[in-house]
């Protein structure tokens, strides 16, 4: 777990079982990589609109819920313009 130490303060990109993408700063965790991120948005994909930001604020997230989480780099992150960007939403995870 001392893996996610290097990401604390930093945006990350945190993709859900559920196919939720959600983006903000690592506030921390714990043991159990249960997560803590401020200053949330998640991103909503379409094939018809481009992707919206719902804004969530500090967001408290159950490790057994993440699939992947990932620095995001915040020069590249501010140069792509969400609203042209057309794409599936991603599926949740069926087990």
């Amino acid at each position: 777990m001392s893996s996610l130490q290097g990401y604390i303060d930093r945006r990350v990109l945190l993709v859900l079982q559920d196919g939720r993408a959600i983006v903000g700063v690592l506030a921390g965790f714990d043991q159990k990589s249960n997560v803590v991120v401020s200053d949330c948005r998640e991103r909503v994909y379409s094939l018809d609109e481009g992707v919206e930001e719902i804004p969530l604020g500090l967001y408290l997230v159950k490790g057994d819920m993440i699939a992947l989480i990932g620095e995001i780099d915040d020069a590249i992150d501010q140069a792509v313009d969400l609203s042209t960007i057309r794409a599936e939403p991603i599926t949740p995870i069926r087990y």
